[in-house]
């Protein structure tokens, strides 16, 4: 460990705030057909969701099993008793337990949000004597021997989530390098692969430079080798076998609680694609899922978010169960039902715009079940530019997450009458936001297309109004909008949806839909523009890193929007003692030159999008999101002040004759670990999780 690493960021403080996900009311609501629906779901959400940890680092999976060994063998307050009495502190003991419960929430030892490594806070051997304490010990002994370095290492390479040697990844083998992944993705191109739910190694056989395209799947098949310029393109079967087994048996037990048969195609679907690894297949399900409109029990799963993959392209797992909010559903619809009009306004023509717009589903959920590595407050999906572009996609808004991550909140860096505002506000301001983000943030813009007989998607008379020439380059068969933009991608469209969010936000049309009129739409409009502002020029800064630059695509995404609007005028950053910040808003000018900023910078992140231009577009958002001085310097307050982020304790469910129990947990980490504890069992998903891990460990 090198002597220059600051260990205190690095670790998960002991006040560590970990919230319930209040779901009691929601379930009750449910028939018993829809409780034993939801609950197989989740079984299945939960299953796939162990994919996430052997996704996230070499050593997550083992660490996983180790702690959730050790609690399950003997749980917490006895382990803390013998702790005590071995003479423990608590500040020792709490931070094993923070530790634990940072894991379980975050499906491994990087953070969900923002992909930097957290170790425990205390040293290594008192760890371990810690750990000797408890009847686990000999059970948990061999892994740890095995992993203690590991789970400390915060060498060069080890700090964060990325391409090897910069950061670590079990998406791509070590000796994958971005050049490696781009000639890929060009071969894959030619075939009309997408590789969401695959993972890519490169090795030597015969002399040959092999590809090794892996695909999550039940079943093994035989590989399918293509040989172009003496280069070995693989693709194989297999990968997570058990888990994706799993998964798909649950699916199949969900199918006899279908509301209706959609929902049994969907489901049927899902199953096929996770036992055989047909993408197609999962696309299938998709339009299934676009097409089961307002149903009472809300889910989806599979290999969905790219953000984590270097190379931006392959899915993290996850699967979310949820039961629908009808009241917060009827402001959704009305937004859905004004929508054109609304997308009529954004600072683009319409032939930049769909063809038409597909009218989704736009519902608020409360979440009983999330698998991944985190949950977010809203969804726009599926993310295949296919579907999105012609069939449709449906948003929603996940309404029991948003209270619960702002409880305890603290808010440094704004004056103290902005921050009064901002605590009134800041929960129905971000409502606005997320509606307003996912529907007609990602759900606007038309990709240009030529197809393969030379066709085009646009009129051939079409001008780019950045360049008042024909637009150049375009999407072209194969080519989607992650392949075209790569690393970019992720935080690009999310500037692009959080701009669309502020750009709306100014209108009192909009804002009496969220109930909001007068002076009230005022201050709920200030306080979005103010919350994205503060994350970004504030807090954004947690989530960069000399080594390896933005390590969170909605961080970086907020970051730009700030710049932005420091260079307009309409935001100042001062700092007026040594170690704190003041972030001002003008809010005189924000429906003026705090309007026109937005506008302009969001046609053009619109134009190079429809247009695949990713070089102009890297080139505009790589000169706002750079960190420069001042703000070099600032990130230094920023850590110091840095907030930890919530982690959510969820509730489980069981079958006790022939009716689904729910079972919730105190908001601590005792009842974080307990979560986990209750939500598997048995010698055989250890065994599974670890074969799963060592089979892959020599190529990371």
């Amino acid at each position: 460990m090198g002597d220059s690493v600051d260990k205190s960021q690095y670790v998960l403080p002991q006040d560590q705030p970990f919230v319930k996900l209040e779901i009691e009311t929601a379930f009750k609501g449910l028939s018993k057909l829809q409780k034993l629906y939801a609950h197989y779901i989740s079984q299945a959400s939960w299953a796939g969701g162990l994919i996430t940890f052997l996704q996230t680092s070499p050593e997550s999976a083992p660490i996983f099993v180790l702690l959730h060994r050790l609690f399950s063998t003997q749980d917490v307050h006895e382990f803390s008793l013998n702790a005590a009495n071995a003479g423990f502190t608590s500040d020792e003991l709490y931070a094993l337990l923070i530790y634990a419960g940072g894991v379980f929430g975050n499906a491994g030892n990087y953070k969900g949000f923002g992909d930097t490594k957290f170790i425990p806070n205390i040293e290594k051997s008192r760890l371990e004597e810690l750990l000797k304490t408890s009847t686990a010990w000999a059970d948990i002994e061999p892994l740890w021997h095995e992993y203690k370095d590991a789970i400390y290492d915060l060498s060069s390479g080890k700090t964060c989530l990325g391409y090897n040697p910069a950061g670590i990844t079990t998406y791509l083998s070590k000796n994958v390098s971005q050049a490696d992944t781009e000639k890929v993705q060009n071969w894959l191109k030619t075939r009309q692969i997408e590789c969401y739910n695959s993972r890519l190694f490169k090795y030597e056989e015969d002399g040959k430079v092999v590809y090794e395209v892996r695909l999550a799947s039940k079943e093994k098949k035989s590989n399918e080798d293509f040989v172009e310029d003496g280069v070995i393109y693989r693709i194989s079967y297999g990968d997570y076998g058990p888990l994706m087994g799993l998964v798909a048996d649950y699916l199949e037990e969900a199918v006899k609680y279908a509301d209706n048969d959609v929902e049994k195609q969907m489901l049927k679907s899902y199953v096929s694609s996770f036992r055989t690894g047909s993408l197609d297949d999962h696309k299938a399900g998709s339009r299934f899922w676009i097409e089961d409109k307002g149903p009472i029990v809300e889910t989806y799963i599979g290999f969905i978010e790219t953000y984590r993959d270097p190379a931006g392209v392959r899915g993290e797992f996850e699967g979310f169960v949820a039961a629908v909010n009808k009241e917060m559903s009827k402001k959704f619809f009305t937004l859905v039902s004004n929508a054109e009009n609304f997308l009529q306004l954004l600072p683009w023509g319409k032939d930049f715009e769909k063809d038409k717009f597909l009218k989704p589903d736009f519902t608020s959920l409360d979440v009983l079940t999330f698998a991944g590595s985190g949950i977010p407050a809203g969804i726009n999906i599926p993310n295949y530019d296919d579907i999105r572009q012609t069939q449709g996609f449906k948003n929603v808004s996940l309404g029991n997450v948003i209270p619960a991550s702002y409880q305890q909140s603290v808010t440094p860096f704004l004056s103290k009458k902005d921050a009064d505002l901002l605590q009134k506000w800041r929960v129905q301001a971000f409502e606005v936001q997320v509606g307003l983000h996912e529907l007609l943030g990602h759900g606007s813009g038309k990709l240009l297309k030529k197809e393969a007989d030379g066709s085009l998607n646009y009129p051939s008379t079409l001008l780019d109004p950045l360049t008042g020439q024909a637009p150049s380059p375009c999407y072209e068969p194969g080519d989607t909008y992650d392949t075209r933009f790569g690393p970019l991608s992720s935080s690009y469209e999310e500037c692009r949806a959080e701009a669309v969010g502020l750009y709306l936000s100014l209108l009192p049309e909009v804002m009496k839909i969220f109930g909001f009129e007068g002076d009230e739409a005022d201050d709920v409009t200030y306080v979005n523009w103010m919350s994205l502002i503060w994350a970004g020029a504030g807090r954004g800064l947690e989530q960069w890193a000399p080594c390896r630059g933005w390590l969170q695509a909605h961080a970086q995404a907020r970051y730009v929007l700030s710049r932005v609007l420091v260079e307009a005028g309409v935001v100042t950053v001062t700092q007026p003692a040594t170690n704190d910040l003041l972030i001002t808003v003008d809010r005189s000018a924000i429906k003026t030159k705090g309007r026109e900023a937005i506008s302009q910078f969001l046609l053009k992140l619109q134009i190079y999008k429809s247009t695949g231009n990713a070089e102009e577009a890297e080139k505009m958002y790589n000169r706002y999101s750079a960190v420069e001085e001042p703000w070099l310097s600032w990130r230094s307050i920023v850590l110091a002040n840095k907030q930890p982020r919530k982690i959510f304790v969820q509730a489980n469910t069981s079958v006790e004759d022939g009716e689904v129990q729910l079972k919730q947990y105190e908001p601590s980490m005792v009842g974080m670990i307990q979560s986990w504890v209750d939500r598997f069992s048995g010698k055989d998903i250890y065994d599974m999780i670890l074969q799963l891990s060592k089979a892959d460990a020599h190529h990371f």
